[in-house]
């Protein structure tokens, strides 16, 4: 006896078809006209630029936005639902780029989240929970216990057992936004097997991505939006990196920028700005030691885990210091708390930009409370915070261009921009920015580059701390690599490749 080989794609049933769908945000379109379908048993990869149109279909799909225009089909039939419960009842379930698991709760209770097994009484049947939500985290390869903390989970376990979550509740068609952006090539490998699984299994998976190399790594088939059509959908073997690329933004690939390789021009005639020596925690950062020059980017490079964060706190006064001291222009100083290493003119830019914007206020605001003190120490004054945020709105090409709209409502890549120019009317003598570029398009990243660019241009001393290491490579002079705490190698002269930083992590 023989298995049937799988069907090709072309004659796969198709479960969910999207034809001529609208839809528009007080008189702005965020689509036009979209076709879209997905397939039984595919993954389906969906890139765009921020604001493209892509996460918008994607809400409409799970039923998180309900106003639309067009026609949606399961199965065949129309359907137009109202809520998130509606679409999952109907198969279609969501797992967001921000995770929404309980960290104080247990893996099995985040599994069963809402729908906990019962008995007699109202009981919740613990035994059960723990059992099934085993065998459930088992079909996606994971052995883990389900009566660990959640909390105690690397975030690619933490990503899993959301996915687990969305499976147990019978999805046929899960949606994945940005799954891979917070994860080290390991977890990357395990969460691609997982995928493949499902995809045997005869699920659908929708993969939301700016990463374009995970996007060609798992996909079937690629659909591009752009100002909020659909561009093109095409067999994953029939598209490259550069012609995804060009159909995102019309022109063609940024060779200059996330290059797999670059020349580094670390000059150590620069004054060092701030010297850290011996830095240790205790736990995730051990005897890490670094110099941060004036008109210089270093760059810390290293998997999830490494150690990263918590150096990026102890440099700004947030993080625990066990061991080890720190120089700041010949001097030594400690920071006990962030407002200390503001005063000496340190600024941070923390990987969540949720951390340090306020997403319900005006963006001018956002941009000007780093220098209230300064502007008006005694009464507020709205039209200066207004002048200044509208020179830096122009500068920084932040879109909208409107300085009394809610940041809420800018793209995440518009949004670091506004997280950037709060740094901009008075120079800091160290910035330091943790993932930088995480989860924006090719253009957003652009953008960015070139303002942290222009940052180290006049002066700044500057720390770039990511785990991609493209966002290293282009932006540079000087490269550290952390592995499991510890400064594994450092690279400061010289031609040097992506492989020689994933070599050394």
């Amino acid at each position: 006896m023989t298995l049937d080989a799988p069907l090709p794609l072309e004659e796969k049933p198709t479960l969910l078809d999207m034809i001529g769908v609208t839809k528009t945000f007080g008189g702005v379109h965020a689509l036009r006209d979209v076709d879209f379908s997905l397939a039984e048993g595919e993954v389906h990869g969906l890139v765009g630029e921020n604001g493209a149109g892509k996460s918008t279909m994607m809400k409409i799909i799970a039923g998180v936005y309900h106003g639309f225009e067009g026609d949606m089909r399961v199965d065949g039939k129309s359907v137009h639902f109202r809520s998130p419960g509606e679409a999952l009842a109907a198969g279609i379930g969501m797992v967001h780029q921000e995770l929404s698991i309980v960290p104080d709760l247990t893996v099995a209770e985040n599994v069963f989240l809402g729908v906990q097994p019962l008995i007699a009484g109202g009981v919740v049947d613990w035994r059960r929970m723990r059992r099934e939500a085993k065998v459930q985290l088992a079909s996606l390869g994971l052995d883990i216990e389900p009566t660990a903390r959640m909390g105690s989970l690397p975030v690619g376990i933490q990503q899993l057992v959301e996915l687990s979550r969305v499976l147990f509740s019978g999805a046929k068609i899960i949606i994945l936004d940005e799954p891979t952006s917070a994860l080290s090539p390991p977890e990357v490998a395990r969460l691609f097997d997982a995928l493949r699984r499902l995809k045997q299994q005869g699920r659908t998976i929708v993969f939301i991505s700016h990463f374009l190399d995970d996007v060609l790594a798992i996909s079937d088939r690629v659909t591009v939006f752009r100002n909020g059509r659909k561009v093109v959908t095409e067999r994953t073997e029939a598209l490259t990196k550069d012609s995804i690329i060009g159909y995102m933004i019309g022109r063609g690939s940024l060779d200059m920028h996330m290059g797999e390789s670059t020349e580094l021009g670390g000059d150590d005639a620069k004054p060092v700005v701030l010297e850290a020596s011996g830095l240790s925690d205790g736990q995730m950062v051990r005897d890490v030691s670094l110099k941060l020059r004036s008109g210089e980017i270093t760059g810390v490079y290293g998997f999830m885990g490494c150690g990263q964060v918590e150096l990026s706190r102890i440099l700004f006064g947030k993080g625990f210091l066990r061991a080890g001291g720190l120089v700041l222009n010949g001097k030594p100083v400690r920071f006990g708390s962030t407002a200390s290493a503001r005063r000496a003119g340190i600024a941070y830019l923390p990987e969540s930009r949720r951390m340090m914007l306020f997403r319900t206020e005006q963006v001018f605001k956002n941009i000007s409370i780093a220098i209230l003190g300064r502007i008006h120490p005694i009464l507020l004054k709205p039209r200066k915070e207004r002048e200044i945020a509208g020179r830096h709105i122009q500068d920084l090409q932040i879109r909208p261009p409107r300085p009394e709209i809610a940041l809420g409502n800018l793209s995440g890549g518009n949004q670091q921009k506004v997280a950037l120019a709060k740094w901009l009317t008075e120079l800091p003598k160290v910035l330091i920015l943790s993932e930088p570029t995480r989860g924006m398009d090719v253009g957003a990243k652009e953008d960015v580059i070139r303002i942290v660019k222009s940052l180290r241009d006049r002066g700044v001393a500057i720390l770039v701390l990511s785990t991609e290491p493209e966002t290293i490579l282009t932006l540079a002079d000087r490269v550290t690599v952390l592995k499991r705490g510890v400064v594994a190698r450092e690279f400061t002269h010289g031609h040097i490749e992506k492989a020689d930083l994933l070599d050394a992590a």
